[in-house]
Formats: C-alpha cells, sequence, structure tokens
C-alpha cells in the first residue's frame, strides 16, 4: 500500500510540475503595436494605390470655415479662404477661374436662397505620401428655402485641394433628397 500511494504522490507531482504556466497578459497601461506589411491584389490597379496619409487639421479648418461662411451668406469672408486661381467642378460646370469670378459666381447663387442649412456629417484631411498633394472631403447635408418659398435638400461631398493653405480646386457631388 505504500508503493501504491507513494506512486500515485510521484504521478502527482510530475503532472503539476508540466502544467503549462498560461501566458502573462500584458499591463492594462501599455500599448502593443503591431505592424504588418500585406500586399492587397485590388480587382481594379491604379497608378498610386494606398497613396494618403492623415493631413492636416489646418486644412480642414480651411474648409470648414470657407463653407460655414458661405452658408452664413458672407461670401466675401468664404472668399478669403480660396486662392488667386480656383478650379471649379460642380454638376454641369468645370472651370478654371479667378478669385472674382468665383464671387460672381457664389454672390449669383446666394441671391436665390432665403435660407440655407448645412448638417455636417463628417471630414478628412488627406496629404500624398509623397507630400505633393493635399485634400479635404466634407460629406454634409444640405437645407435650403429660395426666395419664391420652395424648400429642397440635398446630400453633398465636397472634395477641395488645399495648397500654400488656399482652396485651389473645389470638386463638388451632390445628391437630391427626395
Amino acid at each position: 500500500m505504500k508503493k501504491l500511494t507513494f506512486f500515485f504522490l510521484t504521478a502527482m507531482a510530475c503532472s503539476c510540475n508540466n502544467m503549462q504556466t498560461p501566458p502573462k497578459e500584458p499591463a492594462k497601461d501599455t500599448a502593443v503595436t503591431t505592424t504588418t506589411t500585406t500586399t492587397v491584389n485590388y480587382p481594379y490597379t491604379i497608378e498610386h494605390p494606398d497613396n494618403w496619409e492623415v493631413g492636416n487639421t489646418a486644412n480642414t479648418m480651411t474648409a470648414l470655415s470657407a463653407l460655414k461662411a458661405w452658408e452664413d451668406g458672407k461670401v466675401d469672408e468664404s472668399l478669403k479662404y480660396f486662392g488667386d486661381s480656383i478650379r471649379v467642378q460642380f454638376d454641369g460646370l468645370d472651370k478654371k477661374m479667378s478669385n472674382d469670378s468665383l464671387k460672381a459666381l457664389l454672390i449669383r447663387s446666394t441671391n436665390n436662397y432665403k435660407t440655407i442649412k448645412v448638417k455636417m456629417y463628417d471630414w478628412e484631411s488627406v496629404i500624398s505620401k509623397d507630400k505633393s498633394e493635399e485634400w479635404v472631403t466634407l460629406w454634409y447635408s444640405q437645407a435650403w428655402e429660395t426666395k419664391k418659398g420652395v424648400k429642397d435638400s440635398a446630400d453633398i461631398i465636397d472634395d477641395l485641394q488645399i495648397k500654400n493653405g488656399k482652396i485651389v480646386r473645389l470638386s463638388e457631388y451632390t445628391r437630391k433628397i427626395h
């Protein structure tokens, strides 16, 4: 019986010794960073895939300030954020124009409205990896009432190219809300 008890105690001791301890978890305040380089085979190819990094918040402020001033009917204030020459692309319009020509265009458009209201959804500022291009994209809805009392709204995406702190290109994509 003593041999049998000794055998069980020895077996138990050996099995306790062979148990693996679970790996320690990193401390809660320790940041774990993993970097992976993965080649992705996209179904389409472009010249510079994955070319963008997060851009400057000052560019976002420029784009938002220009839009807010326009929404408030302050065309002159809005134009301070634009360069001397701007490429403007709207539905049915693709033209490079001077700041003065843009002013005339904006005044004509705002003169048609009694009210304009922007509801911002999101924005993103990006810069190309080679630092040659900076863009801000704005996603928002816009509701308005014309001076004739007609109310309407649209979802809008604005892509604004920023150069030396000024907007030099404005591409606007609109979807009417029905």
